[in-house]
């Protein structure tokens, strides 16, 4: 944390100086102050302006490349847990497929009714304590990182009691738009089952944000690993042995869920984390939710508008001709969208952890050079992924499919989801950055304007009006990522790193400091 009078005894660590910059706005750069004696002046003047070079400069090779590492040890682990957890999803499809087309229709429309009303909710909400816990983790504060991780498995346990009421009540829903009974029962019947997934994710999911906020990525890798070894096992138990249909088809996702949520927790006790995690457990998680929610439901907005409008893309090309065809083109397509999504996802896990963490221990320049490193990869990242869609434009659809109609919509189509990477990849990264910062409502305002703005117009346009079809909708997409990316730069680029330090230090403070509450709440 910083300290702006530090002393001697404090060994002079991390101190802090406002300075003006050249637009005359106060910051707050490190600095190392001298002790007194001849031409303490100028060696003071030039500290300062050294510390102010390294804050608006960039990286040389060496701190770049220690940075890349840094972050490698953070989003290395998770691109393999992306995988594992994905692996899971497609395993889960196959069985409902052998079930028939009636449980596969029924289970896609659950999974996507679960996308909008749960699974999104609960998954954003937790990304409020990313900052918290990461800036604390950088200041050493273990008790605001406990207290954070407490108040958000209470946050989401009790979110889960409306959204198990808005699953109780799907069938209703869905009758009213037109649904075709058979599917929307199938649907019901998945997602009653699919209930106990609400409390293992409740604790989960600030779990997982826990303990990647300290860098320590590596066991939620194995735990996920184990529990997915188990889930073909357990599918064939329940779907083939007992008979349960889609029912076992829930059940096991369940379990799977569970059994990750089980082995992480005996990982925490094993490890000794469960006491910093829960061994000071009070009332005081029940008060000063303040900064939490600020973050919390910024986050959960930003993260339901960018899910959300896959799955309105869904329902739109129900409205197409042939819309057989083109729904089932799309359930393609948007799982090698998800498949892609993990590289960026998990380096922008590692760059809003890495970011906190300085920005929380005072060292706003390293928190600007992660960002810069960061994003650089990012745009690697797309090129990579235009570079997979054009290869594989021919042959990926057979993978899934032997119609030669889904075939052929696929494959035009892919290289425009290759141009969409060319965005979503710096985005994504962004929008890591952004969550680093805690600055999730410019993240939900950036998602807002380029995917309902810019992105569904564009798609609705070319997609209904122009003659392009179902390529117009995902044009709408490349639309939408074009003037999302846009955004995100600028807003990155004009970011003023010593604030961003000065408001870490009043956030990882603020439980403690009621005077300077308002300025933690309004991010």
């Amino acid at each position: 944390m910083c300290r702006v009078s530090p002393t001697e005894k404090e060994d002079l660590l991390s101190p802090c100086k406002l300075i003006k910059n050249e637009n005359e706005t106060e910051i707050l750069i490190p600095f190392i102050p001298q002790k007194k004696g001849s031409h303490e002046g100028s060696i003071k003047h030039k500290e300062e302006d050294k510390a102010f070079a390294q804050l608006h400069g960039w990286p040389t090779p060496k701190q770049a490349l220690e940075e890349l590492r840094q972050m490698g040890k953070i989003s290395g682990p998770m691109v393999l847990t992306g995988l594992i957890l994905y692996s899971k999803t497609m395993i889960s499809m196959l069985f409902l497929g052998h079930l028939g087309e009636l449980a596969l229709a029924g289970g896609a429309l659950a999974i996507g009714y679960a996308n909008i009303t749960g699974y999104s909710v609960l998954s954003g909400l937790a990304m409020g304590m990313e900052p918290i816990c990461g800036q604390a983790f950088g200041a050493k504060r273990p008790h605001l990182l406990s207290l954070t991780l407490q108040r958000t498995i209470l946050l989401l346990l009790s979110a889960s009691l409306p959204i198990s009421l808005l699953w109780l009540s799907m069938h209703t829903f869905l009758s009213l738009t037109g649904q075709d009974p058979d599917i929307t029962s199938t649907a019901q019947t998945y997602i009653l089952f699919s209930l106990p997934d609400l409390l293992s994710l409740a604790v989960l999911h600030p779990l997982r944000v826990y303990l990647r906020t300290q860098s320590i990525t590596m066991p939620l890798t194995y735990c996920s690993l184990s529990a997915i070894l188990l889930h073909i096992p357990i599918n064939y138990l329940l779907i083939n042995v007992m008979g349960l249909g889609v029912r076992g088809v829930a059940l096991a996702s369940c379990c799977t869920n569970l059994n990750i949520l089980f082995s992480l927790s005996l990982y925490l006790y094993t490890s000794g984390l469960h006491k910093e995690a829960f061994g000071s457990l009070s009332l005081e998680c029940f008060r000063e939710w303040g900064s939490l929610l600020s973050l919390a439901i910024p986050s959960c907005v930003s993260t339901c508008l960018e899910w959300w409008w896959y799955e309105i893309m869904i329902i739109l090309c129900g409205l197409l001709s042939n819309p057989s065809a083109t729904v089932a083109s799309m359930g393609i397509l948007m799982q090698t969208t998800s498949l892609l999504y993990i590289f960026p996802s998990s380096l922008s896990f590692g760059v809003s952890t890495r970011v906190s963490n300085e920005l929380g221990a005072n060292r706003p320049q390293k928190a600007k050079h992660s960002t810069i490193v960061a994003i650089f990869c990012g745009f690697l990242l797309g090129f990579f992924a235009l570079g997979f869609s054009l290869t594989v434009k021919n042959k990926w659809a057979r993978l899934f499919s032997s119609d030669e109609e889904i075939w052929i919509l696929t494959s035009r189509v892919l290289p425009i989801i290759g141009l969409c990477e060319l965005g979503n990849c710096p985005q994504t990264i962004g929008c890591g950055v952004l969550r680093g910062t805690a600055r999730p409502k410019v993240g939900a305002n950036v998602n807002l304007g380029s995917f309902y703005f810019v992105g569904m117009p564009v798609a609705v346009g070319l997609g209904f009006f122009s003659g392009l079809g179902f390529g117009g909708l995902w044009m709408g997409l490349a639309a939408a990522q074009a003037s999302c990316v846009g955004l995100m730069m600028v807003v990155i680029r004009r970011t003023d790193w010593g604030l961003m330090a000065e408001r870490a230090m009043v956030l990882t403070g603020c439980h403690q400091n009621q005077d300077r509450e308002k300025f933690c709440y309004t991010y």
